[in-house]
């Protein structure tokens, strides 16, 4: 195995980019095609918004990633945030196209690619900054989707991470596979 902190860094953030778009397809899988385009009030986005808002964002980010700004000229990001009346199978073809550009961007990456300059905005970063600023960004949103997600299917709802009132018996179930 190779300790490099370098390439240990590229190995981890391809696993948790990974890991926070599983989190946010089993959240989106448990709610109804007619609770994607609700708010919870005026100024709440959707679930919708936030899908198109994050594939927008993803695609454009992560497409020529080293080699051309990371907003894209051809991006309406104010639209993301318009309800489009999209169904379920729209919004997912492009969630799967921007997480698709964000692994494949992470998956070519070397060691050598972490100290360049990528611009995002005219704004440059090293590509371990534009990395971790991405990935921040798309947590934030996966956050605000499984928080609505629950929401929505309320009673219905399939944990996604320890079970309430389960920490311990999950901590000792932990602790005897070390053994």
């Amino acid at each position: 195995m190779n300790n490099d902190p370098a390439d240990l860094f590229l190995q981890d953030i391809r696993i948790q980019a990974r890991k926070l778009k599983e989190l946010a397809d089993k959240a989106l899988a448990q709610v109804r095609d007619e609770d994607l385009s609700v708010t919870l009030d005026p100024e709440s986005n959707s679930l919708a918004m936030i899908v198109q808002h994050l594939a927008g964002n993803l695609r454009s980010r992560w497409t020529d990633f080293l080699t051309s700004d990371g907003e894209k000229p051809d991006r309406n990001r104010d639209s993301e945030f318009e309800e489009r009346g999209k169904t379920r199978a729209d919004l997912l073809a492009s969630w799967e196209e921007g997480w698709a550009r964000l692994f494949e961007t992470l998956d070519s990456l070397a060691v050598e690619d972490l100290g360049k300059t990528v611009l995002i905005r005219s704004e440059p970063h090293t590509a371990v900054q534009a990395v971790n600023r991405g990935v921040a960004h798309a947590a934030y949103h996966v956050g605000q989707i499984v928080l609505l997600s629950k929401h929505f299917a309320s009673g219905d709802w399939r944990t996604l991470s320890i079970p309430k009132g389960k920490s311990r018996d999950f901590t000792e179930a932990m602790h005897r596979k070390e053994r």
